[in-house]
């Protein structure tokens, strides 16, 4: 049984309890993690503050950049089994986890590479003086990583904490947390002091909650629900602790009549079906120009009948929904836009082989959704594309603005002053013009407008997030 990872040990909660482990393509339980509590939260932020005043602290920039160029190759080393633990665990298609378990090693390169290159400055002042900042790190940060990407979002948030000189504790999901102890175990072996990496699992009104409020937490960073997201927020603010959050979106793919369609249309199915839509940055709604709605619409839905949705092993399309209450979840809106006379334009089928005691959910494409209605309103997190069509650029750029979410928006057009404007007007925290997502983008600085949150993680800004600024004013005659 996977153990909690606290000061480079493997150790049981200190109830005892444990939470099964359920593979979401058959909706079996096949392993045990510790179901832990304060009690385990409070031994995990010493062991980090340990660390970090101890051997973490005393290594310079290029020290630490070693470690994680180490750990990086590690995980590339590693690819194959990180790849198994997360294909069982979160239900992904093999291709899928194993472009994660890439996706974090190349995490660690990029942030290694950071480590000494996060400068200060020198101010022009007044005679006399001379005036410098340094950034330094919060301390011991904390990481609440959610269900859908546990391996990316764990290199984004812990890489770029660790790059900055922070040590964390991490408190993953109960539904998927095993590569991350994994990793953990993974950055020992390479030379990580003890207390610089701790995981502790167990549920988030348990463990979230404990970590949120403890007292030797500097930072937290978290990606989940707004309705979680707020909760994390109050409790940090009880003892003004910043926190950087990721919520969620509705994101946009917003498609005029010049587009490309041909490169247009794998590109936005996949942004809905991948990891079976359970995306904070899935592209959940296509907005259309009148003049190509029913061609294009018509395209989509010959692909999503092409779709087909199975066993992770099976390294389909699609692969299941990580739990039931998410299955239901997407059930859920499917009944409400039935109710409401919304149409299905085609959907993708679920092979014979798929156990029906799995988590499945074959993609669906719905046409004309008003845009009031909760499904185009709503993170539905699972495949369903919301299509609506728009009369010119005024209109696209309301429909895109018209949820509460502003993560990503996508953009296709030929017409390169287009791109520019709608780049400006959407609000988003990430525009792409005629792709969408960038095939991952480390580098590229992530975040939302609005209820998606606020902060930015991966590429070089979030290290600003990860650390504080210190000014320092000399007076020397």
């Amino acid at each position: 049984m996977p153990l909690n990872f606290i000061d480079n040990q493997s150790i049981a909660s200190a109830s005892g309890r444990t939470l099964p482990v359920i593979d979401p393509s058959d909706g079996q339980p096949y392993d045990e993690i510790p179901r832990s509590d304060g009690r385990d939260i409070d031994a995990a932020v010493q062991a980090a503050r340990r660390c970090f005043e101890g051997p973490w602290g005393k290594l310079n920039a290029a020290e630490r950049g070693r470690l994680l160029i180490a750990l990086s190759h590690k995980i590339a080393e590693h690819a194959n089994e990180l790849t198994a633990i997360e294909q069982r665990d979160c239900g992904k298609p093999t291709k899928q986890a194993a472009a994660d378990a890439t996706a974090l090693a190349r995490y660690f390169e990029f942030y290694a590479g950071a480590c000494d290159k996060l400068h200060g400055d020198t101010l022009p002042y007044q005679n006399g003086y001379s005036v410098l900042t340094w950034r330094e790190p919060h301390g011991v940060t904390g990481h609440v990583i959610p269900w859908n990407y546990p391996m990316q979002i764990f290199g984004r948030s812990v890489g770029g904490a660790l790059a900055a000189g922070n040590v964390c504790v991490v408190k993953p999901s109960e539904d998927a947390c095993l590569s991350l102890i994994r990793v953990a175990q993974l950055a020992a072996e390479v030379g990580f002091p003890a207390g610089a990496i701790n995981i502790v699992t167990g549920y988030g009104h348990e463990v979230g909650d404990a970590l949120a409020r403890h007292a030797g937490i500097d930072h937290i960073s978290f990606t989940g629900s707004p309705k979680v997201g707020t909760l994390i927020q109050q409790a940090a603010a009880e003892r003004h602790c910043p926190v950087t959050l990721e919520l969620g979106g509705k994101s946009p793919q917003i498609v005029f009549a010049d587009a490309d369609l041909d490169a247009a249309i794998p590109v936005i199915i996949n942004a809905i079906v991948q990891n079976a839509g359970q995306t904070c940055s899935a592209g959940s709604r296509v907005l259309i120009e009148r003049g190509i709605y029913g061609q294009l619409i018509g395209r989509l839905g010959k692909a999503f009948e092409a779709l087909r949705v199975g066993p992770a092993a099976m390294d389909l399309d699609v692969g299941p929904l990580i739990r039931h209450t998410q299955q239901q979840r997407v059930w859920d809106f499917l009944s409400d836009a039935q109710a409401a006379g919304i149409a299905t334009i085609a959907q993708g089928h679920v092979v014979d082989e798929a156990p029906e005691t799995g988590f499945y959910q074959a993609p669906v494409l719905l046409a004309d959704v008003p845009v009031a209605h909760r499904v185009a309103q709503e993170e539905v997190f699972g495949p369903v594309l919301s299509a609506m069509p728009f009369d010119d650029e005024e209109h696209a750029v309301q429909l895109a603005n018209a949820t509460r979410f502003g993560l990503v928006a996508g953009v296709w057009t030929r017409d390169g002053a287009r791109q520019f404007r709608l780049a400006r007007r959407v609000k988003s925290g990430q525009v792409f013009v005629n792709n969408y997502g960038a095939g991952g983008g480390v580098e590229l600085p992530f975040g939302g407008y609005k209820s998606s949150g606020h902060g930015r993680e991966k590429g070089f800004e979030a290290l600003y997030g990860f650390t504080t600024l210190k000014t320092v004013a000399i007076r020397h005659g």
